[in-house]
């Protein structure tokens, strides 16, 4: 019986290479990796995914130049909100993971807003990483419980103090563009993900290839540090 993992997450890289590939500026990479994310997004739900988390801007892609860190902030402000009949007619809860106080205020209130009017939908949730490390977040789930009084810090502790602790942990992460590393991202989450790492380009992604990553999924045996029974 084949498997579907109920929270992927996708580090989505390879937006630059592919505009570069056809002499195009890097910010039209990010747009074509938009629609791939939509498509991506359909697949898992085709598939009957439940969360999915998107790697859509680290802690440490503010070393980027500047246009592109603008040209990336424009797209969380501008396309969000419109994408919400994309969101409401496909059932995608929306959720943010990582520090947004600090992102420009246009692109701040639309990804709250986004949240709040997803917040009905129960098809599938998708949290979007943005300003995100997974260093920091547990620095800052460990902080909290300090903050409460809390004197012995375990792991379901930290969990319970992440900004999204009804979010379980990733069965599977997937990473486009041939690289092989983890970039900080879901650290506390992959302790027992399986990963998978496609050469394929970022915005060339279609549903077809969230299949092929959870058919790959389904070839691991998972054994938790145990012995499969």
């Amino acid at each position: 019986m084949r498997e579907i993992p109920c929270h992927i997450g996708f580090i989505m890289d390879g937006n630059g290479r592919w505009a570069k590939k056809r002499f195009l500026p890097r910010t039209a990479g990010h747009l074509a990796g938009l629609k791939a994310l939509k498509k991506v997004i359909l697949g898992c739900i085709k598939e009957g995914v439940r969360y999915v988390t998107l790697y859509c801007f680290s802690t440490e892609n503010w070393s980027r130049p500047q246009d592109e860190v603008n040209y990336l902030m424009g797209l969380f402000s501008e396309k969000i909100m419109g994408e919400l009949p994309f969101y409401n007619e496909n059932g995608i809860r929306l959720l943010t993971l990582g520090d947004i106080s600090v992102l420009p205020e246009d692109a701040r209130k639309a990804l709250v807003e986004a949240v709040e009017a997803t917040s009905a939908n129960n098809t599938i949730t998708v949290q979007l990483a943005i300003n995100y490390g997974g260093q920091r977040e547990i620095c800052q789930a460990v902080n909290r419980a300090i903050s409460e009084g809390i004197m012995e810090i375990t792991p379901e502790v930290i969990r319970a103090h992440f900004d999204n602790p009804e979010v379980p942990p990733a069965d599977l992460i997937a990473r486009s563009a041939g690289e092989k590393r983890i970039s900080n991202f879901l650290l506390f989450d992959s302790a027992y993900s399986e990963f998978v790492f496609c050469d394929k380009l970022w915005p060339e992604w279609s549903e077809e290839d969230v299949t092929a990553v959870i058919d790959e999924y389904n070839g691991r045996v998972r054994k938790f540090g145990g012995l499969k029974q």
